[in-house]
């Protein structure tokens, strides 16, 4: 089976928060506190355990493609942020108890009857995605609709999605889909614009993300790592190091036992 995934292009999102509200009522998610954030229209702030999709606002002090409209030198990106399913998932490689699978779909999944609540996958995913959730202890984050995908039915963000910023499909297909978009928006002026974790050139930490990006500023703007890697792929550079510091160590130590020896002498 190909693997799926979503395509989200940030130029087309209005804000609407239709696909974190589809995602909540599909998912029987429970609220966040419903807290006043004062930041603009957003009051879930970020993906977590009970939030598995959220829309960024982001203001900044420049026009989007160099045109200055009637808001001046002020412009607002927005995005629908969700889990990447990464190609290599930080979260799948630091479990120790099986919790967390790749489906047949190529989208990575936690199975909530076998998580123990450790949260190593909270320290192994490079995007802060996955969170426990404090009333169970387990960890909780986007399935990709994994039950929808079986009945051969679209993810819930992206059949609520109006402007069709989430696109969900194939893979293959999604990339040469937004491919595409980048080029079209080159041609209106809009050359900032490019894709971010659309495969392993552009994203060799994660080995390419199945939920990549259509964005027009740094990654940081968007509260995006601009280099995200799976922790695991640091682990022999993390053991040549630790090996160098104990040979560094043992080399000072017998140093100093010789020089307290000649220096014993008469």
């Amino acid at each position: 089976m190909s693997p799926k995934g979503f395509f989200t292009d940030t130029t087309v999102c209005i804000g609407c928060k239709a696909c974190e509200v589809a995602c909540k009522q599909w998912n029987q998610l429970p609220d966040d506190g419903l807290f006043f954030t004062g930041m603009s229209l957003d009051n879930t702030i970020d993906v977590g355990a009970s939030t598995w999709r959220h829309v960024a606002f982001v203001e900044r002090p420049a026009p989007l493609g160099g045109q200055v409209t009637g808001m001046g030198n002020l412009s607002w990106l927005m995005m629908s942020d969700v889990c990447k399913h990464c190609k290599r998932a930080g979260c799948l490689e630091a479990c120790p108890t099986g919790a967390i699978v790749r489906t047949e779909f190529d989208s990575v999944y936690v199975q909530p009857d076998i998580c123990n609540g450790c949260g190593y996958c909270i320290s192994g995913c490079p995007f802060g995605v996955i969170d426990r959730r404090e009333e169970d202890g387990r960890a909780w984050k986007c399935t990709l609709c994994y039950d929808r995908l079986q009945d051969g039915m679209t993810p819930a963000c992206a059949q609520a999605c109006p402007t069709e910023s989430i696109v969900f499909g194939e893979l293959n297909d999604l990339q040469a889909q937004a491919e595409k978009r980048v080029e079209q928006l080159h041609s209106r002026g809009m050359t900032e614009a490019y894709l971010y974790g659309a495969d392993a050139g552009n994203q060799p930490g994660t080995g390419g993300l199945n939920a990549f990006f259509l964005l027009v500023d740094k990654p940081e703007v968007y509260n995006l790592p601009p280099d995200p890697i799976a922790p695991a792929m640091e682990a022999g550079e993390a053991w040549r190091s630790m090996a160098a510091a104990a040979l560094g160590m043992a080399v000072a130590a017998f140093g100093a036992v010789l020089t307290s020896r000649t220096g014993a002498r008469p």
